[in-house]
C-alpha cells in the first residue's frame, strides 16, 4: 500500500499549469516541522495534484496556509537539459482539507468579532478541563 498523510504548510502559493490536453496540474511545497526546540528541523515537500484537485488548491491555497494532503509517493527519473538523470520523490494529492481558515489564518479560532468560522461554541482555553 502507498499512502501518505502529510500536514504543513505552503511554502509559497500553488503554480498551476495546464497539459497540452487540457489537464490542469497544481505544484507547490509543504514545509513539515519535525521535532521540538532546539531539535526542530523542517522537512520540504514537494505536492503535485491534478485536475479538479489542481483547480481547487489554485484558486483557494495561500503562503503559509496550514492544509493536510492525502496522496502516495511517487519517484520518477527524467533527463535534465544539461544531459543528466536525475530522479524526484514528490507526493501526488488524492485529497486535500483546510485546517485554517484562509482569511484569519488561525486555525479556525475565532475571528476578532467572536465569530468561529466552524460553528459550535467558542471555549476560552483556559476553561477547557484538560
Amino acid at each position: 500500500m502507498n499512502k501518505i498523510l502529510i500536514t504543513g504548510r505552503l511554502a509559497a502559493d500553488p503554480e498551476v499549469r495546464y497539459t497540452q490536453s487540457g489537464k490542469a496540474v497544481a505544484s507547490f511545497t509543504l514545509a513539515v516541522a519535525e521535532g521540538y526546540g532546539e531539535n526542530k528541523n523542517t522537512s520540504w515537500i514537494p505536492i503535485v495534484a491534478w485536475e479538479k484537485l489542481a483547480e481547487t488548491c489554485g484558486n483557494n491555497l495561500t503562503k503559509g496556509q496550514r492544509i493536510l494532503i492525502e496522496g502516495r509517493l511517487q519517484i520518477r527519473s527524467y533527463e535534465a537539459n544539461d544531459g543528466q538523470k536525475r530522479r524526484v520523490a514528490e507526493v501526488i494529492a488524492q485529497n486535500m482539507e483546510f485546517l485554517e481558515n484562509k482569511k484569519d489564518g488561525d486555525g479556525g479560532r475565532p475571528n476578532n468579532d467572536g465569530h468561529n468560522p466552524f460553528g459550535g461554541q467558542v471555549i476560552p482555553e483556559e476553561e477547557i478541563p484538560f
